[in-house]
């Protein structure tokens, strides 16, 4: 495990004990499309993958989801980091809007999965809470309120009159079915054990290192020698993209949670919603289904290689007060788990999907920002279509090229 991406004890890897551990390729193979990467995002696009009859093999260097998955809060909603008004200056409206609509979409197509599939993640959907305890941030709340109102989303505002959180509200803004929630490593075992049936191969524990273009077939070399040939590879590796590309694809920083130990009542947490601050950094928070607390934020820049574990603690600190001066009517709140992981985000809040500019065969998803999850699903629908030469023009939205001058 590359330790300075997860740091702490993730509450998702340590409660899921049992999960089933796969074996590392001992046998070389050919493919139509090898995934580099087994967290959620590696999971999504075998699964796709598979759900359109196309041949395919996931291999990770790791566990599957034991990575940057395992510090996932797995927090779903539509909207983006920064409000529409914040995002016209990288992007223009209609395409912020568009991003909003798409995590729709891909909210969407998560329930569907789980109908056909049945709910073996701990899926929920939920409403999301956008608000702010700030006088001076009502106006942005208001704006952002107006702009989704007008463009069809739907939403309640809020302000301290009416709300019924037990927290200081200002102004938010509800977003009715705008999000969900699940657990990550659940997930990703839930995906690959469907893919499998579809016929993908997945392999853990095998780590990939060294990639070979050749004019028809890549071949993907892998630690022990094994190879797999394949006429496309999907990086799907999260922050490691240094071994395919030297494109700087985002800013990095490191983000931190904890999660409690399951509570008796949840008074001042309305319908137990998902909920963010305007902060920035912002933080957020979410429900288990044991009845614990999870809150996340407190970020601050990545440093590679380094990690400072009494800034950790301070950062721990800080969310543990917030969650007990918000809840106070929550009893006996006690931290459980503590655990910190790389976060990336992007000047348009959007990820990487599609082509590399040098190489047509070398294809990304990569989910930055809060909604990488969301942002993988959308990944896989375009990905699987890319392949049977179908392009989906809402894919131009995270060209892996377009910040480029």
């Amino acid at each position: 495990m590359k330790m300075q991406y997860v740091q702490g004890k993730p509450i998702f890897t340590s409660i899921n004990k049992n999960i089933k551990q796969f074996k590392y390729l001992d046998k070389d193979l050919e493919t139509e499309v090898c995934v580099i990467g087994g967290g959620v995002t590696g999971a999504i696009v075998g699964y796709y993958m598979s759900k359109n009859n196309i041949s395919s093999v996931v291999l990770d260097k790791s566990r599957f989801a034991h990575l940057s998955t395992s510090v996932t809060t797995s927090l779903l909603q539509y909207e983006l980091d920064d409000n529409l008004s914040d995002l016209t200056e990288y992007t223009t409206l209609s395409n912020a809007i568009k991003s909003y609509k798409l995590g729709l979409k891909a909210l969407s197509e998560l329930e569907d999965f789980i109908k056909i599939n049945g709910n073996h993640c701990l899926y929920k959907k939920k409403d999301t809470l956008l608000y702010t305890a700030k006088n001076n941030e009502i106006n942005a709340i208001k704006n952002e309120y107006d702009l989704r109102k007008e463009n069809e989303l739907d939403v309640e505002y809020i302000d301290d009159t009416n709300s019924p959180f037990s927290f200081d509200l200002k102004a938010g803004i509800i977003s009715k079915n705008g999000g969900s929630e699940l657990d990550p490593v659940l997930f990703t075992h839930q995906l690959l054990n469907v893919a499998q049936n579809n016929g993908l191969k997945a392999f853990e524990n095998t780590e990939v290192i060294d990639i070979k273009y050749n004019n028809e077939l890549i071949e993907v070399i892998t630690e022990f020698g094994y190879t797999v040939k394949c006429k496309k590879v999907v990086v799907a590796t999260g922050y490691n993209t240094l071994q395919f590309t030297k494109r700087n694809f985002a800013t990095k920083s490191t983000t931190f949670n904890i999660a409690t130990k399951p509570v008796e009542n949840f008074d001042g947490w309305d319908r137990r919603i998902l909920i963010r601050d305007n902060c920035d950094p912002y933080n957020y928070l979410r429900t288990t289904d044991d009845n614990r607390l999870i809150i996340g934020g407190e970020d601050i820049s990545f440093i590679p290689g380094i990690f400072d574990e009494k800034a950790a603690n301070e950062k721990y600190d800080i969310l543990e007060a917030r969650l007990k001066s918000m809840f106070p009517n929550i009893n006996n709140i006690e931290v459980d788990y503590k655990y910190c992981g790389t976060f990336a985000s992007t000047s348009d809040n959007l990820g990487f999907i599609g082509p590399d500019p040098d190489h047509n065969n070398l294809w990304y998803c990569l989910g930055y920002g809060a909604n990488g999850i969301l942002f993988a699903i959308l990944g896989g629908m375009f990905l699987s279509d890319l392949y049977k030469n179908k392009v989906n023009k809402d894919m131009n939205l995270f060209k892996v090229n377009r910040f480029d001058k």
